[in-house]
């Protein structure tokens, strides 16, 4: 984590993360997380893989941005707000951001 954590810090584009559920699951408690790029789609498969395992501290998103395809798929983009209940005395530093692509 401290290595993602000197990424971020760092000077140079924006770090994404495409797909992998389990570096997800490490990097939302550790909040290295900043921005989820959600895409729901309008079907239902029965089982999968959660996106939020048991175990991930409850926070709060606020969504930043939504589209919607011909075909109904939902392309959301949801920054985190904070733990829950939300501490907005907390100020945001600026920082290269983690994105989440599943």
């Amino acid at each position: 984590m401290d290595e993602v954590r000197r990424l971020k810090a760092s000077k140079g584009p924006e770090l994404r993360l495409w797909g992998s559920s389990e570096l997800l699951q490490t990097l939302i408690p550790a909040d290295l997380i900043d921005e989820f790029r959600m895409w729901v789609f309008p079907v239902v498969l029965g089982e999968g893989k959660r996106l939020f395992g048991n175990g991930v501290p409850p926070r709060g998103f606020s969504l930043v941005a939504a589209r919607r395809t011909p075909k109904g798929v939902l392309l959301n983009t949801y920054r985190l707000a904070g733990p829950l209940p939300c501490d907005s005395a907390a100020a945001a530093r600026p920082r290269r951001r983690v994105l989440v692509q599943p």
